[in-house]
């Protein structure tokens, strides 16, 4: 006796279970966005938008990538000069934007540029796969991230005021900067002073709240193991960049004589220029700046990182288009430890930044930051904003 093809998917689940996903899969076809062939992907344009925040400062440059098929992909990076981006132009322009990995290996000359290249054309082929990024680098690990602010002030009372604020805004965890260095070695009264710092900022903020320590690579070895050792009972996220790293043998003996992690990092742009700090143990916080490695860089530095049992924390000081290509990262990364992400204090700044991207709102929650929803980047790009805000001799 022959069964009709409903009986057998209705006795057989396996049957039943492909004809749900071949059902699937031609509803998923039916809704694929216009550009269908690999060449309506092809790069047709590049333009940079340099901005700067009224009140902060604060500067950061948007790429535009336009392709043959009219979808456009943002990316962000640091300050960019106009002939970088005309010889960058040569290597990128009549490429798909398939090609984002050689793309990143061809601008390696550049790196700013690669990585808001990078980001671009990972914001353009998750629009056209209606996919948010980090779908395309591997999968969600978790579905919000934890977030860290720098604190700013020049005292310790502003400082402090500026606890405050971010707490209001639903953060929990802050970056909190050395005093301004002014000899060589400064010995224990340097180290009273920032024990002092970190007491104020804990009685203000409470038991909830964590700190990172920013050196900024601005003392001696020496400044640095008195500081990590008379530190440990503040239980820190980590102590950033304490020495330069020229210092490895320096940074190796204050790794191995106190409990206080070390992060490291947000200079270097270069996979294999972290392989010294790791093969040395002096690392417990992988810290890659977004704006020079990019996102698909960062996943290599930080698989690197995992098989030592490193975390990643990767650094980020620029705008909201960044901050929303840090969460996708922050989702693909499975030993991602917290992201650093700039909150403006000014109104003015902050509605600069509101004025950039629509759709997604720059935000905390008890320390943590949701992720983006939409496909791509997951935020709408306003460009006449960035034409608003576009410094005028740029």
């Amino acid at each position: 006796m022959r069964f009709q093809q409903s009986n057998l998917t209705h006795l057989n689940p396996i049957v039943s279970r492909r004809s749900r996903l071949a059902a699937a899969t031609r509803a998923q076809t039916s809704a694929q966005p216009k550009a269908s062939r690999r060449d309506d992907l092809e790069i047709t344009d590049l333009r940079m938008f340099p901005l700067v925040e009224p009140v902060s400062r604060r500067r950061y440059t948007v790429l535009k990538v336009q392709t043959k098929s009219g979808i456009v992909g943002y990316g962000e990076t640091v300050v960019v000069h106009p002939e970088d981006l005309e010889l960058a132009k040569q290597l990128v322009l009549g490429r798909a934007a398939t090609a984002y990995e050689v793309l990143r290996q061809g601008l390696a000359a550049f790196p700013s540029l690669q990585a808001a290249v990078n980001m671009a054309l990972l914001d353009i082929l998750g629009q056209f796969s209606r996919a948010p990024i980090y779908q395309f680098l591997g999968g969600p690990t978790r579905n919000k991230a934890r977030v860290l602010m720098p604190l700013s002030g020049d005292s310790d009372g502003a400082l402090v005021a500026s606890l405050r604020g971010a707490q209001a805004t639903g953060i929990r965890a802050f970056v909190v900067p050395t005093p301004a260095s002014t000899a060589p070695n400064h010995g224990q009264s340097f180290v009273s002073v920032v024990r002092e710092r970190l007491e104020a900022l804990r009685t203000a903020g409470g038991e909830e709240v964590d700190f990172v320590l920013d050196a900024a690579g601005t003392l001696s070895p020496g400044d640095a193991a008195s500081l990590a050792a008379a530190l440990e009972r503040f239980h820190l996220l980590w102590f950033d960049e304490p020495c330069r790293l020229t210092s490895l043998t320096a940074l190796r003996k204050i790794a191995s004589e106190t409990v206080t992690p070390l992060g490291l990092g947000r200079h270097i742009y270069r996979s294999g220029d972290f392989q010294d700090l790791l093969r040395e143990d002096a690392i417990d916080v992988l810290r890659p700046d977004l704006a020079m490695n990019g996102l698909t860089q960062i996943r290599k530095m930080a698989a690197l990182a995992e098989s030592y049992y490193v975390a990643v924390a990767p650094f980020h000081a620029g705008g909201p288009i960044g901050t929303a290509a840090a969460l996708h990262l922050a989702a693909s990364l499975p030993n991602f430890f917290i992201q650093q992400i700039p909150i403006p204090v000014a109104e003015a700044d902050r509605k600069m930044r509101s004025d950039l991207v629509s759709g997604w709102e720059e935000r905390a929650q008890e320390g943590f930051a949701p992720l983006p929803a939409g496909s791509g980047l997951g935020v709408t790009i306003n460009e006449p904003a960035l034409e608003k805000y576009r410094l005028a001799d740029a």
